[in-house]
């Protein structure tokens, strides 16, 4: 049975899990997905992880075509994702609509829950939120930063701690359990994220990579991908 790598942002980890399956079953092969900080899955690829699609965002995909990891006809885009505000289910939503109240908000939380802030997207872009909110120091000891967003939303889910809350990108969010979108970054602080696959010019089997390549980026996830909050 043929095997397919995927090497991902955590963003991305809904839409390839929503039609895993039936892209399994239909052309009888295994996708092996890793998910984290998009640094993080281009450091893999670059250090020889084998992968057969990648998905970073738009700006990693064109530097890996230029380093020629990436087959320069291959880049799709899945589409663009905001970062967003959680807490955890049945909390009560704090208000974020702006730059004041989302400061409140950070003060006001017991800890606040992160992605990687070197190396994932949403966490680099938290880093600089806060830095002009001027609330780096004053929060600092509050943050529990993980590898990526996916694992942040997680533990903050499984923390019995209350007024937590948490900053990582909607469709990681959305994805977990235990926690809830409360809502997009204001406006003043909006990143929204094009989030792009190629196909890797090492992969041996460029035919059915091409085809998840489709799968990912048309009809069959289409629904999935809105569901998680991916907006095209």
């Amino acid at each position: 049975m043929s095997i397919l790598n995927i090497l991902s942002g955590g963003a991305a980890a809904s839409a390839v899990k929503g039609i895993q399956t039936a892209f399994e079953a239909d052309h009888r092969c295994t996708i092996e997905g890793r998910f984290s900080a998009v640094g993080e899955m281009r450091d893999a690829l670059l250090n020889g992880a084998p992968c057969d699609v990648v998905i970073l965002t738009r700006a990693l995909i064109e530097q890996l075509i230029v380093s020629g990891h990436v087959r320069a006809d291959s880049a799709q885009s899945l589409g663009k994702v905001q970062t967003g505000i959680a807490v955890k289910q049945g909390e009560q939503a704090p208000q974020v609509d702006s730059p004041e109240t989302l400061a409140q908000a950070f003060r006001q939380a017991k800890a606040i829950y992160c992605p990687d802030t070197k190396k994932s997207t949403a966490g680099i872009h938290f880093m600089r939120v806060l830095t002009e909110l001027g609330l780096e120091q004053d929060v600092n000891s509050k943050l529990r930063e993980f590898a990526n967003g996916a694992t942040a939303m997680k533990e903050m889910a499984q923390c019995t701690e209350p007024h937590l809350i948490g900053c990582t990108q909607a469709t990681e969010i959305n994805y977990t359990a235990g926690v809830v979108l409360v809502a997009n970054l204001p406006k003043a602080f909006e990143l929204s994220t094009d989030y792009t696959l190629g196909v890797c010019t090492q992969t041996t089997q460029p035919v059915l990579a091409q085809t998840l390549a489709t799968w990912l980026t048309g009809t069959q996830s289409e629904q999935v991908r809105r569901l998680g909050g991916f907006e095209f």
